[in-house]
């Protein structure tokens, strides 16, 4: 059986990093995702999917990204039914997350693009490596020292 969903998107809220009664990280949210295609004349329509984040994938949402931000999402769907207050039976379809990942640079306090992307050189030319525990750069002396 196969069930991966891969999707592009933007959060139409902050997420909110929750923890379960055994203390378990969980994050909700809700991704705008355009459709692909649309009719002749008429104007794109969004859909709106609910997107749950388990232990560190749903820390790390919850810490870095923001209402408008552009996300990826890797995951699987899952349903769940459930009895609403009124007694009606009522499914859920929502997209558990693997991963999530930035979509867009990072922005500064002005808006503007980050100097440092994942572009593979900073401002100047000079090459850069991520040294992967903050999402920050350094810089390399010459092409020599580059691990590939």
């Amino acid at each position: 059986m196969l069930n991966v969903v891969a999707l592009n998107g933007r959060l139409t809220a902050d997420p909110e990093l929750r923890h379960t009664n055994s203390d378990i990280a969980v994050t909700s949210f809700s991704l705008a995702v355009d459709r692909s295609y649309s009719r002749s004349g008429t104007e794109r329509q969004t859909d709106f999917i609910d997107i749950v984040c388990w232990r560190g994938t749903a820390e790390f949402a919850a810490k870095y990204f923001h209402k408008g931000q552009l996300v990826a999402v890797e995951g699987a769907i899952q349903t769940r039914s459930y009895t609403d207050r009124d007694g009606n039976k009522r499914r859920a379809f929502e997209v558990v997350a693997s991963n999530v990942h930035f979509a867009e640079p990072r922005r500064d306090s002005y808006g503007n693009p980050d100097s440092h992307s994942n572009s593979g050189a900073q401002s100047g030319g000079a090459p850069a490596i991520s040294n992967g525990d903050n999402g920050d750069f350094i810089e390399i002396a010459g092409d020599d020292d580059l691990p590939f």
